[in-house]
């Protein structure tokens, strides 16, 4: 997948947003507490992250997992034109409201440019087409309109799409596929696994040994991968895999990834 470029996050084209207007609570990912609608303590005023090279070190991995698909740039630069929640505070609540709703539209498009990108789901290409088209052209339309999406319901009718894409594009793996979806395989030692064109759709995976696994044109969409050990492990062509997910677990120089994505600065 070549990743399209208002679909990557530019964090200085935004005005600090996921800093702001998420809430998170004091865990292994977060050192303290913070509402929703209130800055990071760690926020500068010109919207950039005072402990940005340390923040894993300071109790703030969490902050370096995140991405919001450039929804931040999206909402700061053309929906709200570059006015800026600090100069402007009669923006703010609306600007805070959009942001979450923007970042899952974001996603979606991003699962849909991946299905669209790939030469087997081309019986699907003009259904991915008209999904993507419209999504596209939500993310210019007003921020009331923004803010009366159903999320729930959008993600539903894309996911019926996505799940043909998934089901031609593993087709491609010879033989049967094993099947985790939705599955609890927190901790599973999976170490040199065969999972290629496995359906790994919203597995939970948290500190799974995947080191050396084989996860070639395997479906990872909402998988869990917090703290997995990828050392090792080929993930190319793996669809639906998100920067997300990959900034979340652990890996080395020996992973290979999809071409869309990026090694986390944090891994060894």
């Amino acid at each position: 997948m070549h990743a399209p470029e208002n679909l990557l996050a530019d964090c200085g084209s935004c005005f600090g947003l996921c800093c702001v207007a998420l809430p998170f609570a004091r865990s292994s990912d977060f050192a303290v507490d913070k509402a929703a609608g209130e800055p990071c303590r760690n926020l500068l005023e010109d919207s950039r992250c005072g402990i940005h090279s340390t923040l894993r070190k300071k109790g703030f991995p969490g902050c370096t997992v995140y991405d919001c698909f450039g929804a931040g740039q999206k909402v700061s630069r053309s929906m709200f034109e570059g006015r800026d929640w600090r100069q402007q505070p009669s923006n703010s609540s609306e600007m805070f409201a959009v942001f979450p709703i923007m970042r899952d539209v974001h996603e979606l498009l991003w699962y849909l440019a991946d299905a669209r990108d790939r030469t087997s789901t081309a019986p699907l290409h003009n259904r991915i087409d008209r999904e993507y088209d419209e999504l596209d052209a939500l993310t210019s339309a007003t921020p009331e309109i923004v803010m009366s999406v159903d999320v729930s319901a959008l993600r539903a009718r894309v996911n019926d799409v996505l799940l043909d894409a998934s089901d031609l594009v593993r087709a491609d793996v010879a033989g049967k596929k094993k099947n985790y979806r939705g599955r609890d395989m927190i901790g599973a030692k999976l170490a040199g696994a065969d999972l290629r064109g496995a359906s790994l759709r919203g597995t939970y995976l948290i500190g799974a040994d995947l080191r050396g696994a084989d996860l070639r044109l395997a479906d990872v969409i909402g998988a869990d991968l917090r703290g997995a050990d990828l050392r090792g492990a080929d993930l190319r062509g793996s669809i639906f895999a998100t920067q997300f997910q990959i900034n979340a677990a652990r890996g080395d120089r020996a992973t290979q990834l999809p071409e869309s994505l990026t090694r986390p600065s944090h891994w060894a």
